[in-house]
């Protein structure tokens, strides 16, 4: 059976990250349940010329042909569709990734608020005792940032900024992408090869 996980794409400068996550998900053989924020729809056009925004059902069939997935191994759910499986702790993924995460996404989580489906599934991955990855894209971070991620930390949320780094020598942005999401794929045990990783040789 396939690993079931979560990604959800809000509207943090970063979409590039969400995007990169679902192909390599998806080559290593998982089941995606997907939510993009509205804001995020705008990230995702202003920065990679994605013009996602539509209805339910048109989404689903955009993003399939995109990464060029089944129905059955990539289902979209829109942001206020809290009849959705990733409502329920019942039919919980075994994950959820939030790449990448606005401090507004970032603190409704942390408060609990669950004012849309993307902050209800992060809820459930909590109250459920499921993992929860957050890949926060802020800068300079304020202390209520701060103090928002510490709290979440304490939960047992993984938070993993953006940060590459350069002790493989990236040559290209893709590099530094590859970088980031890699270390996402390790927090949910996917092995991959995206980066160099410290103090391995070339092959």
């Amino acid at each position: 059976m396939k690993r079931h996980l979560a990604v959800a794409i809000t509207g943090a400068s970063g979409a590039v990250y969400g995007i990169r996550l679902i192909e390599e998900l998806l080559l290593a053989g998982c089941r995606l349940s997907l939510v993009i924020s509205s804001s995020g729809f705008t990230v995702l056009k202003e920065e990679t010329g994605l013009n996602w925004s539509a209805d339910a059902a048109t989404v689903n069939g955009t993003v399939r042909g995109y990464f060029k997935a089944a129905a059955e191994d990539l289902t979209y759910y829109a942001e206020d569709d809290f009849f959705s499986p990733l409502a329920s702790g019942s039919a919980a993924p075994e994950a959820m990734i939030v790449a990448p995460c606005s401090m507004g996404s970032l603190a409704r989580i942390a408060a609990g608020l669950s004012g849309n489906l993307l902050e209800r599934a992060a809820d459930v991955m909590l109250k459920e005792g499921k993992p929860l990855i957050l890949l926060p894209r802020e800068t300079p971070l304020s202390a209520i940032h701060l103090e928002n991620m510490l709290k979440l930390a304490r939960l047992g949320v993984r938070i993993i900024p953006a940060m590459p780094g350069f002790y493989g020598q990236p040559q290209t942005v893709d590099d530094l992408v590859n970088f980031v999401v890699g270390k996402l794929l390790a927090e949910v045990g996917v092995a991959h090869r995206l980066s160099k990783r410290w103090g391995e040789k070339e092959a």
